[in-house]
């Protein structure tokens, strides 16, 4: 089934949902006008189109492998690697000192989520190495940006990120890969780290893993936790990959889904690193890469529940079943109601989520070009919601696509079921969606909820100033705000944090499922009363927007009910 980039959803979105015009008028990105970036989305989308859509199915029906130490990766990766590599789209953001296009993050995130959209398990690998050059242009010595980031931004290397070990997972802290200092400036990096995304392939020159490691005089937990940098091969005097480093692929993960995506065992026995950052700083600085990642992992959310959604729709229009119910329809499946119901939901949602995404984005835009610490608050605020409800909708929507799809969605040839089971991950890895509720309702209400109020404030303002226009949409919005904010109160009221986090997951969804209301009603009100846009708008606001309220009453629960059975309870029922 063809696949077509959602290029006029995200003009529409810039123009009149999340402002890309603020961002564009700023100092910091004033080459980036209206042209630069239509052509740059009219660009991504017919690359994702012709490129990486076509090998999409390969990366499920012929996994990467290890071969006598050797990844191989999948049938056409490579050939389309290089084509994304040679048309720039890997440094798409990256600064223009060292060959980057310096462009705004909300552009970049349209365009990594029309790769994910094609091709998830090759946009992973650009991914990564984004969030690599990002944590280099922040933390790394002159020396090392040098000798990196114009290899990276082109492409002909690729970027790692390694953190978890087999006994540290969300607890980084409890990492134990050693760094020996050689005396030349250089350390022995030693340990295992497991779960590395894209941990070697065949079709870049180097691969190069940002590695947290204790030095010798490191306190534990977290604060001792220093960063380097790993290649796989040492650069020479020219800066070309010389002598192998003494790290190895041990073995891939046999996985649910993401075939094409080498997930890889590191085992580094002494290898070269070099320090990134200040000694025991360093997931200061890998979190500037894992910040980059989260958003861009809610992103590959949003991109498999829009090619799960497209999938569905053309089956759906395709697929004739009994008599159709309503005067003058297709015959198709798509014109029964229960079908229906499942596309508007698809759509509806994807909507949502992609406003969410876009708006954090901007947000991290303008901090960046002004400074101003409201914006830097509203980034931070956005990018767990942005993380957690992006990949929660492309796991619903990707199963409501197998569910259109009837029985030829549990079958493999249709390829619903991969956008499922590929899709599943994002909402575990950089940080699983629970630890994104957390620190929703604990780090980033530490400003006693006032980055939350903002947004409600704005979210209200807006809907009472379009009340008299959209008084059918205005008014639940501007209700499902209220609501909000109280339970808003009522949570930064809690001083046992654990009350906190028992909410913490319908909370987050809850504040989405708000966001999604006023985008849409944003929405609505740009492109009129009886448009298609307003149509959906009026499906999402009254139909899924109401489920905040149950989501909210579970929040004011707090954590007793949930230890009311015991363990042994548990296993006993």
């Amino acid at each position: 089934m063809p696949y077509r980039a959602p290029v006029a959803d995200y003009t529409f979105l810039f123009d009149h949902v999340v402002g890309l015009g603020q961002v564009i008028g700023t100092e910091t990105f004033a080459e980036a006008d209206r042209d630069t970036v239509d052509a740059i989305l009219s660009e991504a989308g017919r690359m994702c189109e012709e490129v990486m859509y076509p090998v999409w199915r390969n990366g499920d029906l012929h996994p990467a492998v290890l071969e006598n130490g050797v990844v191989r990766t999948s049938p056409g990766f490579a050939e389309a690697y290089g084509k994304i590599a040679e048309g720039g789209w890997i440094s798409t953001s990256a600064g223009a000192e060292h060959g980057g296009m310096g462009l705004p993050l909300t552009v970049t995130t349209a365009v990594n989520e029309m790769m994910a959209q094609s091709c998830l398990s090759l946009q992973l690998n650009p991914l990564m190495t984004q969030g690599q050059i990002e944590a280099l242009e922040a933390h790394a010595s002159d020396e090392l940006k040098a000798l990196y980031l114009p290899k990276l931004i082109s492409g002909e290397w690729s970027g790692t990120m390694n953190l978890t070990e087999p006994q540290a997972g969300s607890d980084v802290g409890a990492l134990r890969t050693r760094a020996e200092p050689n005396g030349d400036g250089t350390h022995a990096i030693t340990g295992q780290k497991i779960y590395i995304s894209w941990g070697d392939n065949d079709f870049t020159g180097n691969v190069c893993h940002l590695v947290l490691a204790r030095l010798p005089d490191a306190v534990p937990g977290s604060k001792g936790i220093s960063l380097f940098m790993v290649p796989k091969y040492i650069p020479d005097e020219s800066g070309n990959p010389g002598k192998a480093n003494t790290l190895k692929v041990v073995s891939l993960e046999h996985k649910m889904g993401l075939h094409g995506s080498p997930t890889a065992v590191m085992q580094y026995d002494g290898a070269t690193g070099w320090l990134v950052g200040e000694p025991h700083d360093g997931l200061k600085a890998m979190f500037t890469m894992m910040n980059n990642a989260r958003l861009g992992v809610g992103g590959q959310g949003i991109g498999v529940a829009e090619a799960a959604y497209q999938h569905a729709l053309a089956y759906a229009q395709d697929r004739k079943q009994g008599r159709s119910p309503i005067e003058g329809g297709t015959g198709m499946i798509v014109d029964h109601a229960d079908v229906r119901r499942m596309l508007l939901t698809m759509k509806a949602d994807v909507f949502a989520a992609r406003a969410i995404a876009l708006s954090c984005a901007v947000a991290i835009d303008m901090g960046h070009a002004t400074g101003e610490a409201d914006w830097t608050a509203r980034a931070a605020f956005l990018t767990p919601i942005a993380k957690a409800f992006g990949t929660d909708t492309g796991i619903r929507v990707s199963e409501i696509g197998v569910q259109v799809h009837g029985g030829m969605g549990y079958i493999e040839e249709t390829g619903a079921a991969q956008f499922s089971r590929d899709v599943r991950v994002t909402a575990i890895y950089e940080g699983t969606n629970g630890i994104q509720a957390m620190d929703l309702v604990a780090r980033k209400m530490m400003d006693g909820g006032e980055a939350a109020f903002a947004l409600l404030d704005e979210i209200e303002g807006f809907a009472e100033s379009v009340r008299g226009k959209l008084p059918d949409l205005a008014e639940p919005v501007w209700q499902a705000a209220e609501t909000l904010r109280e339970a808003t109160e009522w949570l930064i009221e809690q001083d046992d944090f654990n009350d906190r986090f028992a909410g913490a997951v319908p909370y987050l969804t809850a504040f989405a499922r708000v966001l999604g209301g006023h985008y849409h009603l944003q929405a609505a009100m740009a492109a009129g009363y009886d448009s298609p846009r307003a149509r959906l708008a009026r499906f999402y606001i009254t139909r899924l927007l109401p489920e905040h309220a149950g989501l909210l009453a579970h929040v004011r629960q707090g954590a007793e009910g949930l230890y009311a059975l015991s363990a042994e309870d548990l296993a006993a029922l």
